[in-house]
């Protein structure tokens, strides 16, 4: 029997998701993936972490939610758990109290946004007492996020980065003089982590939407007119193509500020927990 290498997420899993059966709908979920994928980059930055263990942490937070409901576990947990078991895979350990410092100052962040949306007063972060029940609760929903992602995945943690193959596909479109378009393909793979494409769709397919919206929004001319398509040459379908285009360009549509605040208040599973019972209140 044929087994992916780079697991998939199946079609059922696709068309209902466990938050979505549990009455998430699926535009907020898609912002709440986009939310912790972006946490858990500001925390690599912060970190001075290695860009391909953070975009391994984004897969793996990705790949979670197909098989879990953020009803049962926290964005903000399993980003922070997601982190640290990448950085293992990639051999660039992080220090727990590093790490759970880093995420208790993005948390802190967010609440200080939401209690002064107009952003009138200055954030300053206030550090926790290491004898105080923050930290070890932090510690505590580390551990058991990593040991949940790992449990969850079935200890398939397997990640292949896109990077490599860009390079490979931007030569051999004549491409790499261009350092616009290099840089712009690059920037939509790294918009993409934020989406959930890479536990959809085969590399090779997201490298070729990146080269092709690069292509489009540069007005660099490349051969489309059947049968002679560039991105046959990779083996990567119109239709997957598309599809894959249209997931990153949806990170870029204007949210109004309510849309904002609403996805911040829903970091942990309490408040999606909340969040349920009221609009179940609201539509009985």
């Amino acid at each position: 029997m044929h087994v992916d290498l780079v697991p998939l997420a199946s079609t059922s899993q696709i068309e209902r998701t466990p938050s979505r059966g549990d009455g998430i709908p699926a535009e907020l979920e898609e912002d709440l993936r986009a939310f912790g994928c972006k946490l858990i980059h500001e925390a690599g930055i912060l970190l001075k972490q290695k860009q391909v263990a953070v975009a391994t942490a984004q897969i793996l937070f990705q790949r979670f939610w197909y098989v879990t409901s953020m009803k049962q576990f926290g964005i903000g947990d399993i980003g922070m758990g997601a982190l640290y078991l990448a950085s293992k895979l990639e051999e660039c350990p992080l220090r727990m109290r590093d790490l759970i410092n880093i995420y208790d100052l993005l948390l802190q962040r967010t609440s200080h946004t939401l209690s002064s949306p107009q952003n009138k007063d200055t954030f300053k972060y206030a550090p926790m007492s290491y004898f105080g029940n923050t930290f070890y609760d932090l510690k505590d929903a580390l551990v058991v996020a990593e040991m949940q992602i790992l449990k969850r995945l079935g200890f398939n943690v397997h990640v292949v980065l896109p990077y490599g193959t860009l390079i490979n596909y931007l030569r051999v479109l004549g491409l790499t003089s261009r350092k616009d378009a290099c840089a712009r393909a690059w920037g939509y793979l790294n918009d993409a982590l934020q989406t959930p494409v890479y536990a959809l769709y085969a590399v090779p397919t997201i490298v070729s939407a990146a080269i092709l919206l690069a292509s489009r929004h540069l007005d660099i001319s490349l051969p489309s007119s059947p049968p002679h398509c560039w991105w046959d040459l990779f083996d990567a379908p119109w239709e997957d193509v598309w599809s894959v285009c249209g997931y990153v360009m949806r990170l870029y549509r204007e949210r109004t500020p309510e849309e904002r605040m609403r996805v911040m208040r829903l970091v942990s599973k309490k408040d999606v927990r909340g969040w349920l019972e009221e609009n179940a209140a609201v539509q009985s």
